[in-house]
Order: C-alpha cells, then sequence, then structure tokens
C-alpha cells in the first residue's frame, strides 16, 4: 500500500526547518474541509465541527442525521491516489507515521459506528487536484447519504 518515491531528491533544508515546516501543517480547517463546508452550508445543512466526544473529532457532525464526515488529505491519512507519495527520505519512519494515522482512523471509525453513528469520508483528491470532481458532484453524494440509511460514505477523486 505505502510505496516509496522512485526518484530520492535532497532535502533543501536542514532536520531543523523541516520539522518546523512539518509540524505547521493544520489538522483542522484545511483547504478541502473549507470547501466541503461551505458547499454543505449553502445547500441548507447544518453541522458542528470537530466534536471531541465523538471517536476521532470528525470534521462535520450532523446529529440530526446522527451522521459524520471526515475530510481525508490523502497523503497524512495513506490514500492511494495521485496525491500520496511516501517520501523517500527517512521511510520507514513515514511508513509507521502514515500507518498509525490510518489504524487510528479505522479504530475512529469503528468506535463511531458501535454507537451508532453513521461515518463518511470526502478525500481531499475529491475537491482538489487533476482528478477532483465537480463540487456539486461532491455535495450531491453527501446529501444523497445523509437522506439514506447507509452507514457508510466515501468520496473520492476519479480514478
Amino acid at each position: 500500500m505505502l510505496k516509496a518515491n522512485p526518484s530520492p531528491m535532497v532535502d533543501i533544508v536542514t532536520r531543523e526547518v523541516r520539522s518546523r515546516m512539518m509540524s505547521g501543517i493544520r489538522g483542522k480547517n484545511t483547504k478541502p474541509e473549507m470547501v466541503v463546508r461551505k458547499a454543505l452550508h449553502a445547500a441548507g445543512f447544518r453541522y458542528r465541527l470537530h466534536d471531541k466526544r465523538l471517536p476521532g473529532n470528525p470534521d462535520l457532525v450532523f446529529p440530526k442525521y446522527r451522521a459524520v464526515v471526515f475530510v481525508h488529505g490523502c497523503f497524512w491519512h495513506g490514500h492511494d491516489c495521485h496525491l500520496f507519495r511516501l517520501p523517500s527520505t527517512r521511510s520507514d519512519f513515514w511508513c509507521r507515521k502514515i500507518a498509525g494515522n490510518v489504524e487510528r482512523d479505522r479504530k475512529a471509525v469503528q468506535a463511531l459506528e458501535n454507537t451508532g453513528w453513521r461515518t463518511g469520508i470526502i478525500w481531499e483528491c475529491a475537491v482538489k487536484g487533476r482528478t477532483r470532481l465537480p463540487i456539486d458532484t461532491v455535495l450531491k453524494n453527501v446529501e444523497k447519504w445523509l437522506s439514506s440509511v447507509s452507514s457508510r460514505l466515501e468520496v473520492r477523486g476519479l480514478v
């Protein structure tokens, strides 16, 4: 699943600078999340944000529908798409880091479903990059799922 980048690149910054840069990457209010939130709000959906009382701190919580949505970054959550490339430097570290994120995601979804919540995942590649879908398509998928009884939703970019 996790494949190293075939052409190794030498990092042009020090390890300390790279660490500082990586620590500045946000986990909340990311651009893909904001695109999804704005579209759903404009369509009349109301939700809570990042509810810490729920496993995994879902990005969007729809209590009315007993549903949650995660907007996952393809790199950080190990999605098999064009936006994910395992770095060639410190590959073991990144492999463990991303595998840990994937396992944590799996446990959060399982815990949510065990308590009666329906779970949706919208991948970054669905709203960004060359495989992105029109936002109306993403919105229709979420709307259809919220009004259904289906327990899971996954929206990914075009293959």
